[in-house]
C-alpha cells in the first residue's frame, strides 16, 4: 500500500498520523509512507525525525477578522494545491490520510480533486474548520470523540478514537522515578500544562506549594522551558522533597505510565494518552482554543466519570489542593475513575483507523 499522511501545526494533528503510520506498518510492512507537511510547521523538524520522505508547502492559516492577510492565505492554498497534485501524481497513493492543520486542507482537496481515495481524522470533540472543508469529499471520516459524528455528513463519519492512544498502551517503559529523586513507592501527581506550559496552572501550584509540600504524594510540576526560572522566582515556600520542578519532559508517554494522577489541558493528544493508560485526572481546558473545544472534551469525560475537570477562571491554588487531595488520598475515588477512564480510552484506535481506510480503499 502507498500512503500519504498530511498534518501540520501543532503535535495534535501530527502524532496521531505518525501512530497510524505505526499500526498499518504492523499490518503492512511494505507500506510506502509520505509525509506532506508546511515547512514553518512543527511537522518539518518532527516527521524527518522519524525518517520518513517529507514533503514541504507553504501555507498559512486564515485570521479570524476582516484583514488583507486572507487575500494571500488563499492564494497560497490554491498554489500548495496545484503542488499537492503534482506530489500526489508522482507518489500515486492509494489514499490520503489528513489529521487536520491548514496543510492537510490543501493535500487532502487536491487528492479528491484527483479522485484518490481520502480519510480525514478529527480528534477533537469540535470539528476543526479543515476538516470540516474537506467533510463533503472525503471518502471516510475517523472521530476521537462520538460526539463529533454529527457535525459531519451522515453516514461517513465513524468513531474510531485516537492512534496515538494505541501507541501509547503499546510502549514498554523503564521509566523511574528514582531518576529526579524522588520515590517509585508513593502516588505521584503529575501536573503539566503542555509543552510550552501554562502560566495559570503553574501560578495555581505556586499558591498550593506551602500545602503540597506536607503531602505524602509526590508532585512534579512541568512549567514549560521558557517559563522555569520565572516559577522559581515567584516561589516563597521552596519545594519540599517531596516536589520537583521541572521545566521539561521529553519521554512524556514514558513518565504517563509510572503516573497516579495527572493535571493536565484536555488537548486531543493528552485526553488520547490519559484515558488509554487508565490515569484520574483534574482537566484545566484551555480557553484560548477554536470554539472552546476542550471544554467539550473534558466535559465528555467529566460525564462519564472519568475525569474533574477545573475551569481556569476558577482555578486557584485551593482548588487545585482539593481536587488533587480528592484523587491522591482516597484510593477508592482514583480506582474508579481510573476505570472510567480506560472504558473511554480506544486502545485499538490505530486499528478501527486503519480498517477505515481499507474500507475507503476498497479493500
Amino acid at each position: 500500500m502507498r500512503v500519504i499522511l498530511s498534518g501540520g501545526g501543532t503535535g495534535g494533528h501530527i502524532y496521531p498520523a505518525l501512530a497510524l503510520a505505526e499500526v498499518i506498518n504492523k499490518h503492512e510492512p511494505d507500506t510506502e509512507f509520505l509525509y506532506v507537511g508546511s515547512e514553518r510547521g512543527v511537522e518539518s523538524s518532527i516527521v524527518p525525525a522519524t525518517g520518513m520522505p517529507f514533503e514541504k508547502l507553504t501555507v498559512q492559516g486564515f485570521k479570524r477578522s476582516l484583514s488583507l492577510d486572507n487575500i494571500k492565505t488563499v492564494s497560497l492554498f490554491l498554489k500548495a494545491v496545484k503542488q499537492a497534485k503534482k506530489i500526489i501524481k508522482d507518489f500515486k497513493p492509494d489514499v490520503v490520510v489528513g489529521t487536520g492543520g491548514y496543510v492537510s486542507g490543501a493535500v487532502v482537496y487536491a487528492a479528491q480533486r484527483l479522485h484518490i481515495p481520502t480519510v480525514i481524522h478529527e480528534q477533537n470533540s469540535v470539528a476543526g474548520v479543515t476538516n470540516k472543508f474537506l467533510s463533503r469529499g472525503a471518502t471516510k471520516i475517523g472521530v476521537a470523540f462520538d460526539i463529533a459524528r454529527t457535525q459531519f455528513p451522515q453516514g461517513k463519519a465513524f468513531f474510531v478514537g485516537n492512534p496515538r492512544a494505541q501507541q501509547v498502551v503499546s510502549l514498554q517503559s523503564d521509566f523511574s522515578w528514582q531518576q529526579i529523586g524522588l520515590s517509585d513507592n508513593k502516588p505521584s501527581l503529575l501536573i503539566f500544562g503542555g509543552s510550552q506550559g501554562a502560566p495559570a496552572i503553574n501560578l495555581a501550584v505556586i499558591d498550593a506549594m506551602q500545602e503540597f509540600n506536607t503531602r505524602n504524594y509526590q508532585v512534579i510540576l512541568v512549567t514549560g522551558p521558557k517559563r522555569y526560572d520565572n516559577v522559581l522566582e515567584k516561589l516563597t515556600t521552596q519545594p519540599a522533597d517531596n516536589v520537583r520542578i521541572l521545566p521539561y519532559i521529553d519521554n512524556m508517554p514514558d513518565v504517563l505510565s509510572k503516573t497516579s494522577a495527572i493535571v493536565s489541558r484536555a488537548g486531543a493528544t493528552s485526553i488520547a494518552e490519559i484515558t488509554a493508560l487508565g490515569i484520574p485526572s483534574i482537566l484545566i481546558p484551555s480557553p484560548f482554543v477554536t470554539g472552546d473545544h476542550q471544554t467539550k472534551n473534558a466535559q465528555s469525560l467529566v460525564d462519564t466519570g472519568a475525569a474533574l475537570m477545573i475551569s481556569e477562571p476558577a482555578l486557584s491554588g485551593e482548588a487545585l489542593l482539593v481536587a488533587a487531595d480528592s484523587l491522591l488520598l482516597n484510593e477508592s475515588v482514583s480506582k474508579k475513575m481510573a476505570k472510567n477512564a480506560k472504558k473511554v480510552g480506544m486502545q485499538d484506535a490505530g486499528d478501527r483507523l486503519y480498517a477505515l481506510i481499507l474500507d475507503a480503499i476498497g479493500e
